[in-house]
Formats: C-alpha cells, sequence, structure tokens
C-alpha cells in the first residue's frame, strides 16, 4: 500500500511538472521580444510599388513604423467617379506609425496614425509637374486588427523566422491640404467641369484597407 501511494505520489509530481512547463510554454509569448521586418503584397502585386514595415515586439506591446512608396492607381482601383473622368492617382509616399496590444500570440490591434500624398493625373500621361492636375496631402488616424502566424517557429533551421501577416484596417482621412476637401477643374477628356474630392487611403479609397504581409521575424534570446 505504502509502495503502491509513492508510485502515486511520483506520478502526480510528473504530471504537475509536465503540466506546468506546458503552461510556461503556452504564456512564453507573453515575454518575449523580436523584431519583424515585413513586406507589402498588395503595394507590389497591385499598385506596383513597395511598402516596407518593421515590428518591435515587447511582452504584449508592439511598436511598428511603416513606408510605402511609388504606388499608382487607375482603372478598376479607383472609385467609379474618377474612374469615368480618365484619371490616375499617383502616391509618393504613405507613411506612418502604430502602437498596439497582442490579445494573443497571432493577433494584435493598434492605433495608427498616417501621412499620405496624392497627385492626380490622366490616365496614361506623363507624371511630372506640368501634366499634374492637383495634389494634396492627408492625414488619416485609425484602428488596425493584425495577424501573425510564423509556420515554422519550431524549426532550428532558417525557415524558422519566416512570417505571414495578415491584416484588416480601418483608416478614415481625419485632414487634408486639399482647400474644402474638393478640387474643380475642366477635364480634357470627357469635356466638362469635373470635381476631385478628399479619398480615404484604403481599398478603392475607401477607409478599409485588407493586405498581406511577408518578412522576417528576429527573437532576441531571453537572459536566464
Amino acid at each position: 500500500m505504502i509502495h503502491l501511494k509513492k508510485q502515486l505520489l511520483k506520478m502526480t509530481a510528473v504530471v504537475m511538472a509536465v503540466t506546468l512547463q506546458s503552461q510556461a510554454q503556452t504564456q512564453d509569448w507573453k515575454t518575449e521580444k523580436r523584431v519583424n521586418l515585413l513586406f507589402g503584397v498588395a503595394q507590389t502585386a497591385i499598385a506596383k510599388g513597395y511598402n516596407v514595415e518593421v515590428n518591435y515586439i515587447h511582452n504584449r506591446f508592439i511598436f511598428d513604423y511603416s513606408h510605402g512608396a511609388s504606388l499608382d492607381f487607375s482603372g478598376n482601383l479607383l472609385p467609379d467617379d474618377l474612374k469615368r473622368q480618365q484619371l490616375a492617382i499617383h502616391e509618393p509616399y504613405t507613411t506612418g506609425f502604430g502602437i498596439g496590444y497582442r490579445l494573443k500570440e497571432w493577433i494584435n490591434i493598434r492605433v495608427e496614425p498616417k501621412w499620405h500624398r496624392f497627385e492626380f493625373y490622366y490616365e496614361g500621361s506623363p507624371q511630372n509637374k506640368s501634366t499634374e492636375i492637383t495634389a494634396y496631402n492627408a492625414f488619416s488616424l485609425g484602428l488596425g486588427v493584425y495577424g501573425s502566424y510564423i509556420p515554422f517557429k519550431k524549426k532550428d533551421n532558417f525557415l524558422k523566422g519566416f512570417i505571414i501577416a495578415p491584416s484588416i484596417r480601418f483608416w478614415p482621412t481625419v485632414s487634408s491640404s486639399l482647400k474644402g476637401n474638393k478640387f474643380s477643374y475642366f477635364n480634357t477628356v470627357t469635356g466638362q467641369n469635373e470635381e476631385i474630392k478628399t479619398l480615404d487611403s484604403g481599398s478603392k479609397f475607401t477607409p478599409w484597407v485588407a493586405n498581406v504581409s511577408i518578412g522576417y521575424s528576429f527573437q532576441f534570446k531571453k537572459k536566464h
């Protein structure tokens, strides 16, 4: 009987140790420190430009800086009214930062102020100062929900840091340098007076943005 009790105590101790170790590993992400280097897929595939993003993860907090450049939009990428006017939009830059909180290892939310530059041309025309119809700067402030998937995290080779980061963001324009938030001009293609209004910075220039970024995550070793 005594021997059986000893065996039961040993088994209980082992189970508790395994459970505690498992819980520690599960909660490990809450105390990790990482740097992610990411590149936006949509900016290259659709807008023929690029976007680079750097995240610093400190425990459950995440800080980011992102910069997009040389983004071009025309045709079906524009709102219907601007498509009818046969315009093209060039964004020489869209830049800003974010501060967020990790709800889980794989998801975080961020508050994001961003600055944007919009330049308007006729579709197919050279893009320079002499052909520019109008241009303005805009500031947006919104929220983002970001995923974070590291498929090879447990590997011990170079694939270990590969990361996929899908996101959905709401970036409404808060202010712009466009006087009265609209610009009236004579369109030489449609042959009538037209109007350009302040745009948001998301898909089809709505406030909504959906994207996927890929890159590499570097984890700092913990001090023991």
